[in-house]
């Protein structure tokens, strides 16, 4: 049975590591290329995740200085600055290189932080409270699924890690929230999940049902909940009407339901 590993932090360190190094790569002109996500540059993407780390970090640092980072955030949104606006804010009087560098140091540091914490420990976010390892996990999320989109913009193939299993686990502990968030009745019990590893080794999550089940590659369970590509687009085997339901809507990051990608656009992550 797939669960958490407690040393999340150290792998979305490597997360972090590997992105960073694509990024190093990129040309000037590809800083500016629109991606197919929601035709956000690469700077754009980097711009959000920096502002997103930092906002983790307020978190971490205490309910007092996550208040102040949360009260100036909902002051941009009140103002009709949406997550894209707020990021290219924070990376105003930061060209590419220096918001690489940013991005990065503010990275490794929020990792090293979530590292130092008690496990039992509870952390203030948008929404219910987090434990520290699922908090972790949102931000290994994050950084994978957002920095596909500058993988397909590459054209570059990538290859799966043992990493997925903390997306595959946010992904299987986000099907509730994912019928509540569109005020939708739970369809019934989790479906079965059976997914093949990248080292070949299978994960599996929730209890076996014939009925309901989801059988396929992790990489492409990944693609799904995490909205990067629509199940449809995928090779998961899906059976049974709650695990079709589930898949239709998959969102394992916060905030409002945004709807999947479209079938045949391959890129198409909510913003968390």
């Amino acid at each position: 049975m797939l669960d958490m590993i407690p040393a999340v932090h150290v792998d979305f360190a490597a997360e972090v590591a590997e992105l960073h190094e694509v990024l190093r790569g990129l040309s000037e002109d590809d800083w500016g290329r629109p991606t197919l996500f929601k035709a956000w540059t690469p700077r754009d993407i980097v711009a959000h995740l920096h502002d997103s780390d930092l906002l983790a970090r307020a978190a971490v640092l205490g309910n007092e200085a996550f208040a102040v980072a949360r009260r100036r955030m909902q002051e941009d949104v009140a103002a009709g600055a949406g997550a894209l606006e707020q990021a290219r804010r924070t990376a105003a009087d930061l060209d590419s290189s220096a918001l690489l560098t940013a991005w990065q140091r503010s990275a490794v540091e929020l990792a090293g932080l979530l590292g130092g914490l008690d496990p039992r420990q509870r952390l203030p976010w948008f929404g219910p409270d987090m434990g520290v390892s699922m908090f972790a996990t949102a931000r290994l999320m994050e950084t994978w699924a957002h920095g596909q989109a500058i993988y397909d913009m590459l054209a570059r193939p990538r290859t799966p890690t043992a990493r997925l299993r903390h997306v595959v686990v946010i992904g299987v502990r986000t099907y509730g929230f994912c019928f509540a968030n569109r005020r939708r009745e739970q369809p019934g019990p989790p479906p079965h999940v059976r997914l093949e590893a990248p080292s070949g080794e299978t994960w599996t999550c929730n209890d076996p049902q014939e009925d309901e089940r989801i059988e396929g590659s992790a990489l492409d369970f990944c693609l799904t909940v995490t909205q990067v590509r629509h199940v449809r687009d995928t090779s998961l085997r899906v059976t049974g009407s709650a695990a079709r339901a589930w898949m239709e809507i998959a969102q394992c990051f916060a905030g409002p339901p945004v709807d999947p990608p479209p079938p045949g656009l391959r890129l198409g992550l909510g913003s968390p």
